[in-house]
């Protein structure tokens, strides 16, 4: 069918069991499960992403957010094997015009809702599938005019918001709760990875906010691949963000109130709007002016604040039911190192940048979100032991110790020979640990 036949509706004219088309704005990466029958046709523009992997299926998911008006925006869930979901992640990005084509519409789930997924004014929601939709990036020069200013746009009222100040004289009252924030972007810190304790991967990126109230304030974007892409992408000190629907929460290693984006949240990058205005004025006068110049906080926590005290049972009990990584304290011993183990297996080649695996001989960091990917490749050969530790209570199996800290523990230098690449390969010089049977 070629655009010239296509009839574009809006948004709030979508309804189920007919075959409309239309054009929206994508904003905010999301996961939905829809099921049902296929009915219709479709066009839009692109503001946020979210995909989630089943393991042991065939099943893929990928969600984003779509809007074609200052008012109307609704949610989209892609569905099919891991081909199709991969390629259709790679075709477009949040803020990019698109075409959807015959998506299934229908009622929102009354008892879910929108508890995963951002916040919309439509009652519908929207499917995709492999065979029987398409996503089309739109090639219309006068509607991608038409729908790009969108993209700047705050989901939620512009005046509705809490500043910086207002977050930490509340405090912990507003634990748990889901506001709207409005502040300037401070500073981008690196790309971490982590592992949860069901062995799943995951990434987290922090960003320190500021406004004229408050000059350093956290958020966090965990696992979101899409939040974390544009993260990087911003600008520190030359930044203004509408965080709609942002989750704020007390740390109690930093004894102070964070802010999380999750899958509810829809970022508006560089609002047009009068209050957004009057920030980037006031963060653009302070930056001029040295105000920001000031040495921040180092990103982690100091040691001294670690406070809390586990054994080894109440780890693997918080480990299960705590979603975030959280840190203490456990006095306990070392029961299993296999020190015959192959190199291979002690010894990883890890991206200098973001901490991620590499090949020996790789020229480049495979980690798309590699804050670093854009500059020099640069890896370097690290300890990565699996050990198990012990108390009276139990053993936490598969730790692992990477460097500098197994340097430190086990007493070992690692250097690069001087025939291979720098920062590639490592060998071991010698030990002055020992381990003793009694």
């Amino acid at each position: 069918m070629s655009d010239a036949a296509v009839t574009c509706h809006c948004v709030p004219l979508i309804i189920p069991n007919t075959a409309p088309a239309w054009l929206a704005d994508i904003m905010r990466a999301v996961r939905l499960r829809v099921c049902g029958r296929r009915d219709e046709e479709t066009e839009s523009i692109v503001q946020a992403l979210y995909y989630r992997d089943y393991f042991g299926e065939e099943r893929h998911t990928f969600g984003f957010t779509i809007r074609d008006s200052p008012d109307f925006f609704i949610n989209v869930s892609a569905w099919g094997n891991a081909v199709y979901i991969n390629t259709l992640i790679n075709s477009f990005s949040i803020g990019d015009c698109v075409t959807i084509d015959n998506p299934l519409i229908t009622h929102k789930d009354p008892e879910k809702a929108d508890k995963f997924v951002p916040t919309t004014p439509s009652i519908y929601r929207l499917t995709v599938t492999e065979a029987h939709s398409q996503v089309l990036n739109c090639a219309d020069i006068v509607v991608i005019e038409r729908m790009v200013p969108l993209a700047r746009l705050p989901v939620k009222d512009p005046g509705d918001f809490y500043t910086l100040g207002d977050i930490v004289a509340n405090g912990q009252t507003l634990d748990g709760t889901v506001i709207n924030v409005l502040a300037a972007v401070r500073s981008i810190g690196e790309l971490k990875q982590f592992t949860t304790s069901d062995g799943r991967r995951g990434q987290r990126m922090e960003v320190k906010l500021f406004d004229d109230s408050v000059s350093f304030f956290l958020s966090s974007c965990t696992w979101d691949r899409e939040a974390i892409q544009l993260a990087q992408t911003l600008m520190p000190k030359e930044t203004v963000l509408f965080l709609a629907d942002v989750k704020i929460s007390f740390d109690s290693f930093r004894n102070a109130m964070v802010a999380t984006v999750n899958g509810k949240t829809i970022i508006t990058v560089n609002p047009d709007t009068r209050e957004a205005s009057l920030l980037f004025s006031y963060a653009k006068d302070l930056s001029e002016t040295g105000g920001l110049d000031e040495e921040e906080k180092s990103e982690d926590v100091p040691l001294e604040s670690i406070t809390d005290v586990y054994t080894v049972n109440q780890l693997k009990h918080k480990a299960i039911e705590e979603s975030e990584p959280f840190l203490g304290v456990t006095y306990s011993f070392i029961s299993k190192l296999d020190v015959d183990s192959s190199v291979s297996k002690v010894i990883r080649t890890r991206c200098t940048r973001c901490k991620f695996q590499v090949s020996e001989d790789g020229q480049s960091c495979t980690n798309e979100m590699c804050p670093g990917r854009e500059q020099g490749f640069s890896a370097a050969a690290v300890f990565d032991l699996l050990v198990d530790v012990s108390d009276h209570t139990g053993t936490l199996q598969g730790c692992i110790f990477r460097s500098p800290v197994a340097e430190k523990i086990l007493d070992l230098t690692m250097l690069p020979p001087s025939k291979m690449r720098p920062g590639v390969k490592g060998v071991i010089l010698g030990s002055q640990w020992l381990i003793q049977e009694r």
